[in-house]
C-alpha cells in the first residue's frame, strides 16, 4: 500500500497580498480564471459545486461555469436532479475552483437562483445538437436499466424534434449570488495566503486575511 501520508508538495508559484489584489472580488475572480485559460490547465471552467439536501446531508459534484457578471456566477442543468431538487429545497450552495498547476483555490457562497427563461433559451440554442438531445434522453440522477436507455431515449427525441429541439421544461441555468469569497494562493513552508471578502449588509466587501 502506498503511504498517502508521506505525500509532499512545496507551494512556490506565487503570492496573493492586500495591496495588489483587488478591491472587488469578482474583478480578482475574473483576473484568476483569464490567467488560468490563458496557462492551459486542464478544464479551467471546472468548479465543484456543492449543495445541502432536506436532511442536512452535503453533496458535491463538477459542473462547468457558463457565465460571470457583477450578478455572479452561472451554470446549467437539469432541474429535476439531485441538486436541482437539494436547491429547491435548500437555495444555498458553496462553489470550487481548483486551478492545481498555478496552486491556487477560489472558494464562493451564496444564495442561488434561477436564471430568467431567455438566458436559459439562448444558451441552450447555442448548444451543439447532440447535447441538446441529450438535455432530453437523460432523466438526471435516476436510476436506469443501462446505457441502452439513454441510446433509445436519443434516438426517440432526435427522431421527434430533428434539428430544433426545444429547451426542455426541466432543464435551464443557476446563478449563484455571492455572499463570501476566498482566494487561496499556495506558498511555501504551508504559509499559504488567504484572502477572504464578505460582504457587508450595505453591499459593500470587506477583505481580510485569514490563517492558512
Amino acid at each position: 500500500m502506498n503511504d498517502i501520508a508521506h505525500l509532499r508538495k512545496s507551494y512556490e508559484r506565487a503570492e496573493l497580498n492586500e495591496a495588489a489584489s483587488a478591491a472587488d472580488p469578482m474583478l480578482q475572480f475574473d483576473q484568476w480564471l483569464k490567467e488560468a485559460i490563458a496557462s492551459e490547465v486542464p478544464e479551467p471552467n471546472a468548479m465543484t459545486l456543492a449543495t445541502v439536501s432536506s436532511d442536512l446531508r452535503p453533496s458535491t459534484r463538477v459542473v462547468l461555469i457558463k457565465g460571470y457578471d457583477a450578478r455572479g456566477i452561472v451554470w446549467f442543468t437539469n432541474y429535476a436532479s439531485r441538486k436541482g431538487q437539494q436547491l429547491a429545497g435548500n437555495p444555498f450552495a458553496a462553489l470550487q475552483f481548483h486551478w492545481v498547476e498555478l496552486e491556487r483555490v477560489v472558494r464562493i457562497e451564496g444564495r442561488v437562483e434561477k436564471v430568467s427563461d431567455a438566458e436559459s433559451d439562448d444558451y441552450f440554442n447555442s448548444r451543439p445538437l447532440d447535447s441538446r438531445i441529450g438535455a432530453w434522453a437523460s432523466p438526471q440522477s435516476q436510476v436506469i436499466d443501462g446505457r441502452g436507455t439513454l441510446v433509445a431515449n436519443a434516438a426517440k427525441y432526435g427522431a421527434k424534434f430533428l434539428l430544433q429541439p426545444p429547451r426542455p421544461p426541466h432543464w435551464g441555468g443557476y446563478r449563484l449570488v455571492p455572499e463570501q469569497w476566498e482566494f487561496w494562493q499556495g506558498r511555501k513552508s504551508r504559509l499559504h495566503d488567504r484572502l477572504r471578502y464578505r460582504q457587508t449588509a450595505e453591499g459593500a466587501w470587506i477583505r481580510e486575511r485569514l490563517a492558512p
